[in-house]
């Protein structure tokens, strides 16, 4: 199985992914983003669908409507009362014009069936390194702004006191979350990117006591998912994202009983 080149891309890049997203979850989890951070993952499904449209790489238009999206979303939603009902309208716009990016592109079912549920068995070297370096980049910035980060995502009222460039760290986690959002859709796809980057933070809530334990965990669930995903991927013939769902959700399902 690790003989063929395609393995060994999907797990090394699965690896990282899984990573990154165990450690940017728990702060999403923890500062109450996970509807955001869904809804970027379908803004980054009108980015690649774009991408496809103008001959990129669909982790570059990901990577630009996300990032983009993840600054001014953000910053309405956190201004405005109703910031669910904004975030809703934000997400329809963003799968209306990814279908219409579609169309317009003359792609085949696979290119759609890629971006929506994610093809990591069809990345090759060039796709390996992209990332390797974004994944490297948003774990070195994560850990570097760790404690600002943690007071912003666990304890923000006493963080937007304390904090005198509040709004900077803001802005720079958006940015984190988005660039793994853009990331990890190439595992699970753009429709799917909330169970790698939520369930495994949910699940560690439930059993970690400090941070560090909380996304010490949730990069072992994540991390585990994706490997035993893979290898039921590959023996049994059946998409990643279907084994990476149903693993992590099976997690959370148990931690839920466990902790009652």
């Amino acid at each position: 199985m690790f003989s063929f080149p395609f393995m060994q891309h999907a797990f090394v890049a699965g690896t990282l992914i899984a990573i990154m997203s165990g450690l940017i979850g728990p702060f999403i989890v923890a500062r109450r983003m996970s509807f955001l951070a869904h809804t970027l993952s379908e803004i980054g499904f009108a980015g690649a669908s774009f991408a496809l449209f103008m001959s990129w790489s669909p982790l570059v238009g990901m990577l630009l409507f996300s990032v983009v999206a993840s600054m001014s979303v953000g910053e309405l939603g956190m201004k405005e009362q109703r910031s669910e009902s904004l975030i809703s309208a934000v997400s329809a716009v963003a799968i209306g014009l990814g279908i219409a990016f579609l169309s317009l592109s003359n792609k085949n079912a696979t290119a759609a069936t890629g971006i929506l549920f994610g093809s990591i068995f069809s990345i090759n070297q060039t796709d390996v390194w992209e990332v390797v370096v974004l994944a490297t980049l948003v774990i070195l910035i994560t850990l570097m702004m760790f404690r600002p980060l943690r007071h912003f995502a666990f304890d923000y009222t006493t963080a937007s006191f304390s904090l005198k460039n509040i709004q900077l760290i803001e802005v720079l986690f958006l940015g984190l979350m988005a660039t793994t959002v853009a990331v990890s859709a190439q595992i699970v796809g753009s429709l799917l990117i909330f169970i790698l980057m939520i369930l495994p933070a949910s699940s560690a809530m439930r059993w970690g006591r400090t941070v560090w334990q909380i996304i010490g965990l949730a990069i072992m669930f994540s991390v585990l998912g994706v490997w035993l995903a893979l290898v039921l991927s590959y023996w049994l013939d059946l998409p990643v994202s279907f084994f990476i769902a149903i693993i992590e959700a099976g997690v959370y399902f148990i931690s839920l009983i466990k902790r009652r």
